[in-house]
């Protein structure tokens, strides 16, 4: 496997962005210029005027001071949803002035808005254009006929948070939804005739792949065409695939009738020759493919995607295999936002993250519990990482939501069609029934038959928090996901092992994910003993040692268990819940391996990295219990290396190996009074290069021998 850090990567390398097509199809950044104002929850926003809003509150009209001027992405909750249960949830405008030329006339004009918090709706010159409910899929307008041509024009977003039952998260409780428009906006112009744009916000193109090996590959592109001319368009399709220096490696085309009426449907077969395959972290090798519709010699439109051929495969009690060859599935979950900017942000940030779940040699993620940025899904593609993909049916029911969870379930899986990363899709979390007969299972078999419907190739999953594989709630769907937490919302840390084992007993022939396991570990407090927490739900000391023992015990329970599939960390980073105070930090989910602001990285982070990530690396752990009472005491380390020997004061101390052979262990270590002076060495018999940390974690001493060190305090 290939582990190193990110190349430098531009987003329009990643998205695979290009102005070669600037003649037919225009695709411009619509986020400068902005302007905003948060009502309070009691306004009904009825008029815009001249840069001054106003509002309906209690029959009263009133004059309200001037916009704010911003650019996006932006929320309204960066701050105080990361505090307490007290943050704004309800409605916020936004307004835009902008100018159309006389050519454009000639056009048509879309407004797409990659992720808007969590209600929109649109107006044009103070034309009511549409609505979106969801805080998480992209969705597109069209503006063509609502626009001046001659004169300013001023869009308005009336964006609006608050918790509803008809939509998918119908509560802020798992997690903080958000408001405002926190990605980014894109104007897209494009000829009379052309790809459909208004394919809820899909590329208008599906790529399918069948009989998938390094010698061929069966690709089709079915695409979907329409003219707002009054005559049927005669054309041709071309479909051009490129290698990842940009060289045209294959070209298909075919004649094609566009009619006036209606949308126009096109296959075109493509027969792939000894393809290089998209083999995950192992080798992310990309194609484009470019669809193009032409008209007497000219291109009237064309659409560009990313192409990666490969085949998944999940094998009950085996494991994953991807292009024939098992893969390991080293993975974590993500939600998307950050202390200090909410869910606004930028390309950096997001492939930030994937920087450090490089690094930690993660090669699966789960992007949970919503559909998350393009650029995130593109990252992926990029970098490797097979994906797991969901929508937001999650926690709670309220039995009026069916209707926009199967909205999302189509926006999720037409929007990210292409994207080779994503290997499953999610149709709900946590939702449970007493029976078979209920809502939830039936809503689950009608989520489920719309992704295989729509996406025969991919499998489907859906996720339980018992521990049990075979709940009414979950069997609708190819794989069961099980999110349990052993050792800390019930139990011992100890109770997965055994857990896997009668699993494996029992269904054996279950394709099960373990979904999401862990435990809370707030970086900030240390404790020289281990203790399992009393309050889990209120407690208010969290210490990270227990967070630590947890990793160790049960990665190395879950690699020794092959029915388990695959397995994802929860959670990544540390991410706001507004409703928790628990474990010292209000309103924060402790579990993330990564603090909330990025700069620090827990005991954990480290556990992972020396199980999943080959590059040399040693790490003396529980480094923030420092304060100790019991001058006889262990000591452990993570590490990837042969023949670990750990120093006290200058004394050697052979380590033996613990739970699994990249823990060791040094028992009944005598301490002295006042500072000790902690050193871990391994040698790197592979002769890899080493790679070490700036604060702690792999110092190279010597050409094979890496060192840590601490200091720990016997009072």
């Amino acid at each position: 496997m290939i582990f190193k850090k990110l190349p430098y990567l531009t987003l329009s390398m990643v998205l695979g962005l290009s102005s070669v097509h600037a003649q037919s199809r225009v695709d411009k950044p619509f986020n400068d210029n902005w302007q905003f104002y948060k009502a309070n929850n009691s306004t009904f926003f009825t008029d815009f005027d001249n840069g001054t809003k106003y509002f309906e509150s209690q029959s009263q009209w009133t004059k309200l001071e001037v916009w704010e001027d911003i650019q996006l992405p932006h929320t309204y909750n960066r701050e105080d949803m990361q505090k307490d249960r007290n943050f704004f949830e309800g409605k916020a405008v936004y307004q835009k002035k902008f100018q159309m030329t006389a050519a454009d006339k000639e056009k048509r004009s879309f407004l797409k808005f990659e992720g808007v918090g969590a209600v929109a709706q649109l107006f044009i010159n103070g034309n009511y254009i549409g609505e979106h409910k969801g805080g998480y899929g992209m969705f597109v307008f069209e503006i063509t006929n609502s626009v001046d041509y001659e004169k300013e024009n001023t869009v308005v977003v009336v964006t609006d948070n608050k918790s509803r039952r008809d939509i998918i998260p119908i509560n802020q409780f798992l997690f903080p939804v958000y408001g405002g428009i926190y990605r980014p906006v894109h104007l897209i112009q494009t000829n009379k005739t052309g790809f459909v744009v208004t394919d809820q916000a899909s590329a208008g193109i599906y790529i399918r792949q069948k009989n998938v090996s390094s010698k061929s590959a069966d690709v089709s592109v079915e695409v979907k065409l329409e003219t707002k001319e009054k005559h049927t368009q005669s054309g041709e399709l071309l479909v051009e695939i490129r290698d990842f220096e940009g060289k045209v490696v294959q070209t298909e085309k075919q004649a094609v009738k566009i009619s006036p009426q209606g949308v126009t449907y096109v296959t075109q077969d493509i027969k792939m020759k000894s393809p290089r395959l998209w083999d995950g972290v192992r080798d992310p090798y990309l194609y484009s493919l470019t669809a193009k519709l032409m008209v007497k010699g000219k291109e009237m439109d064309a659409v560009k995607q990313p192409l990666g051929v490969r085949k998944v495969e999940l094998i009950a009690g085996k494991g994953v295999f991807l292009n024939g060859k098992q893969y390991p599935m080293f993975g974590v979950c993500r939600h998307q936002d950050r202390e200090g900017f909410g869910s606004a942000l930028s390309f950096e940030q997001h492939k930030e993250d994937f920087e450090f779940m490089k690094e930690m040699g993660v090669t699966t993620l789960r992007l949970a519990h919503y559909q998350q940025s393009p650029e995130v899904y593109a990252l992926a593609d990029t970098v490797g990482f097979l994906t797991w993909a969901e929508i937001p049916f999650v926690n709670r029911v309220s039995y009026y939501e069916n209707d926009n969870a199967k909205q999302q379930m189509h926006e999720l899986v037409k929007q990210n069609f292409n994207h080779p990363s994503i290997y499953i899709w999610g149709v709900h979390n946590e939702v449970y029934s007493k029976t078979a007969d209920e809502q939830v299972p039936v809503l689950s078999r009608e989520l489920n038959d719309i992704a295989k419907t729509l996406d025969p190739d991919r499998y489907t999953v859906a996720v339980t928090g018992y521990n049990v594989v075979d709940r009414q709630e979950n069997l609708s769907t190819d794989v069961q996901g099980i999110n349990h937490y052993f050792g800390w919302y019930g139990g011992k840390i100890e109770d997965l092992k055994p857990w896997a084992e009668k699993v494996q007993q029992n269904f054996p022939d279950y394709k099960v994910i373990l979904s999401e396991y862990g435990a809370d570990g707030n970086i900030d407090i240390g404790q020289e003993l281990l203790e399992q927490p009393k309050d889990v739900v209120s407690g208010k000391s969290f210490p990270e040692n227990y967070q630590t023992e947890t990793h160790i015990k049960q990665w190395a329970a879950i690699e020794q268990n092959p029915i388990i599939l695959a397995s994802y960390v929860w959670n990544m980073f540390e991410f706001a819940v507004p409703a928790w105070n628990r474990g010292g930090v209000n309103a924060r989910n402790l579990k993330g391996l990564i603090t909330f602001d990025r700069k620090r990285k827990k005991d954990s982070f480290y556990w992972y990295k020396a199980n999943w990530n080959p590059e040399p690396m040693i790490y003396l752990a529980n480094r923030r219990d420092n304060k100790r009472t019991n001058a006889s005491t262990k000591i452990q380390v993570f590490s990837n290396l042969n023949n670990v020997v750990v120093s006290v004061n200058g004394k050697d101390y052979k380590a033996v190996k613990g739970e699994n052979d990249k823990h060791w262990v040094v028992e009944q270590v005598q301490l002295q009074k006042g500072e000790n002076r902690i050193v871990a060495k391994g040698e790197n018999n592979a002769g890899g290069k080493a790679v070490g940390g700036k604060v702690a974690g792999s110092k190279a001493t010597a050409a094979n021998v890496l060192t840590d060190e601490m200091i720990w305090t016997l009072e």
